[in-house]
């Protein structure tokens, strides 16, 4: 590696560092521990319970810190109220880790829901971030909104998101019945980052692939058009 690449690097760790430390953190340190130190003295239910607060806490914090109501926003919000309703009703500990898995369903649905009413999810999503970093590129993304070509594009994103979170909730179900507590408490995470990170990548290359499918046809009907 040179030393430029070194610096990018280095450079990257230094601002996105302490995030990914936080987000080890709440999702596998802190749950375990506190599941472990809680299990015997209160019992399977209160411990799962307690585990799950540095979670709702951190996403709670990470919506106060932004402070703006937008898709982004909403979206946090609706995961934290839907995980406090989750831990409500109480039940056996399969029930409540079945209940908080609810929560990965109900935002599935919304993503095809979306689709299907023809408010693609992921468009919004992307204005909203494009928003937040003051993007030069807002103004031609929004240009393309009524566009079939990258209509169909985000369409298809926004299925590919809901029906890849409702295959994560199927595979975390059938690990709820199959492993312990414990044991489940370091796998839903891990398999619910490895769902996230394949859904991030294949839209990063979907999304490119279409762009340039997008410039071909641009080039394309400039030639046709300038043909006498």
């Amino acid at each position: 590696m040179d030393s430029h690449a070194f610096e990018k690097a280095r450079a990257f760790l230094r601002q996105r560092g302490w995030r990914w430390g936080g987000e080890i953190l709440v999702n596998f340190v802190l749950p375990y521990l506190i599941y472990t130190l809680m299990q015997k003295q209160f019992g399977d239910v209160k411990a799962l319970m307690a585990s799950s607060a540095p979670l709702i806490l951190w996403s709670l914090a990470e919506f106060l810190r932004h402070r703006r109501v937008d898709a982004l926003s909403l979206f946090v919000l609706i995961g934290i109220v839907l995980s406090l309703l989750a831990f409500a009703g109480g039940g056996s500990v399969r029930l409540l880790q079945l209940r908080e898995k609810l929560v990965t369903v109900a935002i599935a649905c919304i993503f095809l829901g979306s689709a299907a009413i023809g408010r693609p999810l992921i468009y919004e999503f992307a204005r909203a971030s494009m928003k937040r970093n003051a993007s030069a590129e807002l103004e031609r993304f929004e240009s393309l909104r009524e566009n079939k070509y990258f209509r169909r594009t985000m369409t298809i994103m926004t299925l590919v998101w809901g029906f890849g979170l409702l295959a994560d909730a199927a595979v975390s179900a059938l690990l709820i019945y199959t492993l312990s507590i414990r044991n489940y408490l370091i796998a839903g995470p891990v398999l619910g980052y490895s769902t996230m990170g394949a859904l991030f990548l294949w839209t990063f290359w979907y999304a490119k692939r279409q762009r340039r499918r997008g410039e071909a046809r641009r080039v394309a009907e400039a030639s046709r058009l300038a043909v006498p």
